[in-house]
């Protein structure tokens, strides 16, 4: 089979890889549909170090090929959504209420990781029983793959952050991610949202998804700038969606005493982020800082899609480029470059088929 890899750091290309085999838990599944991340990107350039030919990719949904033979729950033909993190449930963290880190810090995320990823024609889930989920027939593969990760890492971002019914939440980026943070605010019952982002287009989106003001960070301080829309107090939660020192230490700036800043930017240079420490109330301003990992599992996997298939979620909108597998390069090449107005790019795996 064809797969688009990481050959080192700096350097991906097509090679052809044998198909892999399901183990007694598992399943193999044939992509329909896939996104590329900007996390992809960040371990293309040795966020996660040296990879040898790895395939790269997390965000898939497709029809099951195969399956092992303890598979209980799917057969071949089901069309499918894959968690972008594929967790061993029997681990010692999952048991403990954190599957995602099963295996050690980010074990639960596998794919492009520590295993082969989904930009190939055939994908290898581990525990298929518990990391897919049937897509219900209503809703589209190019809806159904934004839960695999944007959805579920943006919802996540929302819960965590702990916003009162009706409470402020700033949002700090309005890529994916953060653009579903927004949406999840909202649905949490936030009364006031406040979107951190220049790029007009985003902007955009961000109303769309529930928010009220848009702070631009080219017009001036944008911790100034939140302050002033809340009268000086600051808000209840802030939410770092970007993965940078600069915003985590405005999200901790803008967030008052007792609130909650709910990081999952992925941090992918540098060797330390760093929080102001008088806002931080010299650390004692009871401030919490919670961070997460996008949650996988069916059984969120199948809230995700539940949304979806009601109609109260479209994250389709934020799909502004589509390429053909064989055209994953151009798609990485576009995501590192944020030019022409990308935000996220879909892989379309049936293309020619």
């Amino acid at each position: 089979m064809q797969a688009f890899v990481m050959h080192n750091i700096g350097e991906t290309g097509f090679v052809e890889k044998e198909e892999p085999e399901p183990g007694p838990n598992d399943a193999i599944v044939r992509p329909t549909k896939g996104l590329v991340c900007t996390s992809d990107v960040h371990t293309v350039h040795g966020a996660i170090g040296e990879r040898d030919d790895i395939t790269l990719g997390h965000e898939v949904v497709g029809v099951v090929d195969s399956v092992g033979d303890e598979v209980e729950d799917f057969t071949a033909g089901d069309r499918v959504a894959v968690g972008a993190i594929t967790p061993d449930w029997g681990s010692l963290a999952a048991q403990d209420g954190h599957p995602s880190q099963s295996g050690g810090a980010l074990g639960g995320w596998k794919f492009a990781n520590v295993k082969d990823g989904i930009f190939a024609e055939y994908v290898h889930v581990n525990e298929a029983d518990a990391n897919l989920a049937a897509i219900p027939a209503g809703v589209a593969d190019e809806a159904a793959v934004y839960v695999t990760d944007m959805m579920s890492t943006g919802f996540a971002a929302a819960e965590n952050a702990d916003i009162p019914m009706g409470g402020t939440v700033a949002v700090f980026a309005q890529g994916p991610v953060g653009l579903m943070a927004t949406q999840g605010a909202a649905l949490q019952g936030a009364g006031h949202i406040i979107a951190v982002e220049t790029v007009p287009q985003r902007q955009d989106l961000a109303r769309t998804y529930g928010a009220d003001d848009i702070v631009d960070y080219e017009d001036g301080d944008p911790v100034e700038q939140i302050l002033a829309l809340t009268d000086g107090e600051g808000v209840d939660a802030a939410i770092e969606a970007l993965g940078s020192s600069t915003t985590l230490e405005q999200c901790v700036a803008v967030t008052r005493p007792g609130g909650t800043i709910s990081n999952v930017g992925y941090h992918g240079e540098g060797e330390f982020v760093r929080i102001p420490r008088e806002e931080w109330g010299v650390g004692m301003a009871e401030k919490d800082i919670v961070t997460d990992l996008c949650p996988g599992g069916r059984a969120r996997l199948r809230r995700l899609l539940r949304l979806l298939d009601t109609g109260r979620v479209d994250p389709t909108p934020m799909t502004t480029h589509e390429f053909a597998f064989e055209e994953t390069d151009e798609a990485f090449e576009l995501m590192e470059s944020k030019e022409d107005d990308i935000i996220k790019p879909l892989i379309d795996f049936t293309q020619g088929q």
